[in-house]
């Protein structure tokens, strides 16, 4: 008769620990959705930053081309010349 009860407090850990390992498993997923969504906002800001710098590249030429000698000067530096100019070559 002594082999026949139940041993109530080892039935409440198991229960416990079983309890513990769903609310675990629970946490697992949505923890990982938010590790790659981290991970991919991380990466995103890099493009930003780069997109950004080059913004400001693009400012930048687009501001030297609106001075009064910028068509003459990148056209000079296609090797072109106005009328009546004489083009010398140096090497």
């Amino acid at each position: 008769m002594a082999a026949a009860r139940i041993r109530w407090d080892r039935v409440g850990r198991w229960a416990l620990l079983a309890v513990f390992a769903l609310v675990v498993y629970l946490y697992v997923g949505p923890a990982r959705t938010w590790w790659s969504t981290y991970a991919e906002a991380k990466r995103k800001r890099t493009d930003v930053a780069e997109l950004r710098e080059r913004h400001d590249q693009l400012l930048a030429r687009k501001h030297a081309f609106e001075r009064k000698d910028a068509l003459e000067t990148e056209a000079r530096k296609l090797g072109m010349v106005k009328a009546g100019e004489k083009l010398y070559v140096v090497k």
